[in-house]
């Protein structure tokens, strides 16, 4: 049995389309966790095809997860976006791997944008100066070098961490390492549940013959200035909680840093918003 659980905040349309192609890839189980203060999702979804956990208020992506999570009884636990379609074979092909693999313990598809693009969802932990370099240059400069190697893979094709947006574990290792860390709103979390499942001795893989196709912060597009905020505030906690040695000398510095990328993002986005 595969159960999935969906985070939706106010999605519309883009979430039936997903739970009818995650039914459509034999998903037993579909939860959706609704996070809207005023709850919608059941009326864009037909009949019995989810069951849906209205939460009266946004509890946030992980939070939202773990509700949702709780009440699944699959073998096999697929987390997504609501903004995702999911590609023909494409959970099979996750769950196989799995299966395959017992020493893996998240395992992601390749992601797509509407336009085919790929939407880089493989990454490494970023190092100090990688960290710093991506966090400056990336508002100002997208395609810079740092953030290029960020959101890449490793130079042996393998992946340390995995995009939120769409990934499969095996439901009870979601509940060995405890589920996301509520103390992350959203941004970050998917991070932070990796770093935990390699520290419980457990890959992290990707598979690319599995693809989906993510639309892409149609939720956060209710609150472009406050996720904004909350981006930055969970890369500082990330940071805080993991850093280890001399490394937790500089999360002062993280501080200053990511306050700078901050101010420059709003700016940004309050010209833009101004323009409109």
């Amino acid at each position: 049995m595969i159960s999935a659980v969906v985070v939706d905040y106010r999605a519309g349309e883009a979430l039936a389309r997903c739970v009818e192609s995650l039914r459509a890839n034999g998903v037993t189980e579909v939860i959706v966790v609704d996070n809207a203060e005023t709850p919608e999702s059941r009326g864009v979804l037909a009949g019995d095809v989810a069951t849906v956990v209205a939460a009266g208020v946004n509890l946030g992506y992980g939070r939202g997860v773990n509700r949702g999570a709780a009440l699944a009884k699959g073998e096999y636990l697929v987390v997504s976006n609501p903004d995702i379609v999911v590609h023909d074979h494409a959970v099979a092909i996750l769950v196989e791997y799995l299966s395959a693999h017992p020493e893996v313990g998240v395992v992601a598809p390749r992601i797509e944008r509407p336009d085919g693009s790929v939407y880089p969802s493989q990454r490494v932990f970023p190092n100090v100066w990688l960290a710093g370099a991506h966090a400056l240059l990336a508002p100002v400069w997208p395609d810079n070098p740092a953030t290029r190697r960020y959101r890449a893979t490793r130079a042996d094709g393998t992946v340390e961490w995995v995009s939120g947006a769409f990934f499969v574990m095996r439901r009870a290792d979601f509940e060995t390492v405890g589920g996301f860390d509520e103390r992350f709103f959203m941004f970050a979390e998917d991070m932070d549940l990796c770093w935990r499942v390699r520290e419980r001795g457990l890959g992290i893989a990707a598979v690319n013959e599995a693809v989906v196709t993510h639309a892409e912060g149609l939720s956060r597009r209710h609150a472009s200035r406050a996720m904004l905020v909350a981006h930055h505030a969970s890369a500082l906690r990330f940071e805080a909680y993991h850093a280890r040695g001399w490394r937790r000398l500089l999360v002062p510095v993280a501080a200053v840093v990511l306050g700078v990328r901050l101010a420059v993002a709003l700016v940004t986005t309050g010209a833009a918003t101004h323009a409109e």
